[in-house]
């Protein structure tokens, strides 16, 4: 049965944790600071991921020409105007936060930290950027307050990995999650997943679920694959080589995954979204976030479904 402090949701979901754990609601601040990652820079010669376009994954590309300090000022500014917030969280999203000198990253955070109502640092990477100074630097951030690593692993499938030219494998992101759940026990820890792949079938959905409940992670960040203009993806569109999964058939695989998945987890979204519905080529339903999000959750109510379901009856 499902919990009664998931917010009458069907799942866990994070701002529920961030209540727990912070005692109020809690607002990210998405910032933009890092402009690369291994596969732009062709190190070893990898290739750009196939989905990604130039912004690297920034919800919000046009913030990168301010400074930290200004996007960390101007978001929580209109946050605090509008939602009346006194909790914040700052995001290091775009591209691969890092892949740059670790003494930079430290210089970053300490400007986050400089704002009294910032209570906790996440950082987006991958898991072949991560390093015995990083883990220093996340040790000693999270001594002083949250802090948050998450993690691109995308799929645990090597075929599909190969297919988005990810660069890494899944053995790979298995070991940075040990590596990291050990050297770093302090600092929270998130993985990224696509559904929607070449080949994906229901049992690889119910597998992931189950090796996450394994893992030693604590929540989870949902994406459906999608095509942007400029990119690799967007050629195999075309040529009609991918089809983008249809919205009722992504409900599915999500409410699949959830069922299987663990109620200790908590999530991120369900869905990603497409900030800048221009860029956009298909599936169109990507732009739509709170229709989709409220579609998802009817879908799920409506067959009484919940996270952990499965792991109940059996």
């Amino acid at each position: 049965m499902q919990s009664d402090s998931w917010q009458g949701l069907p799942y866990f979901p994070i701002s529920q944790f961030y209540k727990q754990r912070f005692g109020s609601k809690v607002y990210k601040i998405p910032v933009s600071t890092a402009t690369t990652c291994p596969n732009r820079e062709g190190l070893n010669g990898m290739q750009t991921c196939n989905f990604c376009d130039v912004w690297g994954s920034a919800a919000y590309p046009e913030i990168r020409e301010q400074s930290l300090k200004e996007q960390i000022t101007k978001t929580r500014l209109r946050m605090i105007e509008l939602y009346k917030a006194q909790k914040f969280l700052v995001y290091f999203q775009a591209y691969t936060n890092t892949f740059s000198r670790v003494n930079e990253l430290r210089r970053q955070f300490d400007v986050a930290k400089s704002f009294e109502d910032v209570v906790g640092i996440v950082v987006g990477t991958r898991p072949d950027c991560i390093s015995e100074v990083l883990f220093d630097l996340w040790n000693e951030t999270a001594e002083q307050m949250f802090m948050a690593v998450e993690l691109g692993v995308q799929s645990f499938d090597e075929e599909q990995l190969l297919w988005m030219r990810r660069g890494h494998t899944a053995k790979r992101s298995l070991q940075a999650i040990e590596r990291i759940s050990q050297k770093c026990p302090k600092v929270d820890l998130g993985i990224h997943l696509m559904f929607g792949l070449p080949g994906e079938t229901d049992q690889q959905i119910i597998d992931t679920a189950l090796k996450l409940n394994d893992l030693p992670v604590h929540n989870v960040k949902l994406h459906n694959l999608h095509v942007l203009k400029d990119t690799p993806l967007e050629q195999d569109y075309l040529q009609g080589s991918f089809k983008p999964i249809e919205q009722q058939e992504y409900m599915q695989r999500v409410e699949l995954f959830l069922r299987h998945l663990s109620p200790r987890l908590a999530i991120h979204r369900l869905a990603a979204l497409s900030t800048r519905s221009e860029e956009l080529v298909a599936p169109q339903w990507t732009a739509l976030k709170m229709k989709t999000y409220q579609d998802m959750i009817d879908f799920m109510k409506s067959s009484n479904s919940f996270q952990g379901e499965a792991l109940v009856e059996g």
